[in-house]
């Protein structure tokens, strides 16, 4: 007889904090590695689960695999981080998971997805948190292997948080009877709810950023160009969650979800698709920010040149007054050289007229010099 919960208080609990404990700290977490784990392929954990509560803890594939044959009705959830292959093969092996998924889950670096591959549903998610020291956006992935009585989890970086996730089913123990389908709709939420402190850290990026613009910082343009590259990468990790959500819905009927999961994850592709819906604005307010900050550095240029041109014009106006004054002062300064030479044979030097005469054709010359730079405006 089908297990109808009354709804537990679950939802909209802070799953993700803005700053995550490390991964290392969570003990006894399906999705959490030890401080060795970061390095190696290793089983995080396996926890057995009957009628929603945990019975066993085995400490190694084999020993799960045999304690899950002694409990048919029961559930295993099985938590790796950054496998080997020979545990995924393990896991293939015994749980009958496709040759694509299981390849999948070892190349990573997948978008995210939601196969089917008979009675296994094989799910990848992208994982976000927000660094508040470096104000950047760090992307997880995280692949999950869905069976009627195993649940796989497949991380590779440090989100998300799947400790929140384990605590939150263990305490509801109605909720997570329903099986493995329970614990997906779990991770789900918890991915989801992990993209709000992302919305509000990169929000605040943005105001930042407008500050920045207008206050003329040379250096906002390299900001606006990472945030916006880290944009493009939430939109590939939320966009897609939205057809996935719906694929999901519509098998609602097909595969008899719970009336109460259903509610569940409309409620999560609402959140999905609002997040999308934020991702999409923030790029466009980016692209338009760049825009506005290439103006501004347009502008600024212009102004820059229009000055350096004003600096050119006065200092052309400087120069033609010495080089007038200069041409002016050259007439009698050659006539007074060439006479200067004192050469025996120079008519003028016996000339009784050629003194004046000399002095005379220095004034008309210095006149006539200035009379016409005067006209050109030089002087």
């Amino acid at each position: 007889m089908p297990l109808t919960p009354k709804r537990p208080q679950w939802r909209r609990r802070p799953l993700i904090p803005a700053n995550p404990p490390p991964p290392e700290a969570a003990q006894g977490d399906p999705g959490a590695p030890s401080p060795v784990d970061k390095e190696q392929g290793t089983i995080v954990q396996a926890a057995l689960y009957r009628d929603g509560r945990r019975v066993s803890a085995p400490d190694s594939l084999a020993e799960t695999y045999r304690q899950l044959g002694e409990y048919p009705d029961g559930m295993a959830w099985i938590g790796l981080h950054r496998p080997t292959e020979s545990e995924l093969f393990s896991l293939a092996t015994e749980f009958d998971l496709h040759e694509l998924a299981v390849e999948d889950a070892m190349e990573a670096h997948q978008r995210p997805k939601l196969e089917r591959y008979g009675d296994t549903l094989f799910v990848v998610l992208r994982a976000a948190r927000y660094l508040d020291a470096q104000e950047e956006v760090d992307f997880g992935e995280l692949h999950v292997f869905v069976g009627k009585d195993f649940l796989i989890t497949v991380r590779h970086g440090a989100a998300p948080d799947l400790s929140a996730v384990r605590r939150r089913m263990e305490g509801t123990p109605e909720l997570l009877a329903l099986g493995p389908e329970a614990v997906l709709y779990a991770i789900l939420d918890a991915v989801v709810d992990g993209y709000a402190p992302v919305v509000a850290g990169v929000q605040n990026d943005i105001d930042e950023i407008e500050t920045q613009v207008f206050g003329g910082d040379p250096a906002v343009s390299r900001r606006i160009y990472e945030l916006a590259r880290e944009m493009v990468e939430f939109q590939r990790a939320t966009r897609p969650l939205v057809g996935m959500l719906h694929a999901l819905m519509a098998g609602f009927a097909k595969y008899g979800t719970d009336e109460e999961l259903q509610r569940y994850l409309r409620d999560v592709a609402d959140h999905v698709t609002h997040t999308s819906e934020r991702v999409d604005s923030f790029r466009q307010a980016l692209a338009d920010i760049l825009t506005v900050n290439a103006t501004l550095v347009t502008q600024q240029q212009n102004e820059e040149m229009r000055s350096m041109a004003q600096a050119g014009i006065e200092q052309n106006e400087e120069i033609k007054k010495i080089s007038s004054w200069a041409a002016i002062l050259f007439a009698p300064t050659l006539v007074g050289t060439i006479y200067g030479m004192n050469f025996e044979h120079m008519p003028e030097l016996s000339w009784r007229f050629g003194y004046p005469f000399a002095i005379g054709l220095m004034g008309v010359v210095c006149v006539s010099l200035y009379v016409i730079f005067k006209r050109r405006g030089w002087l």
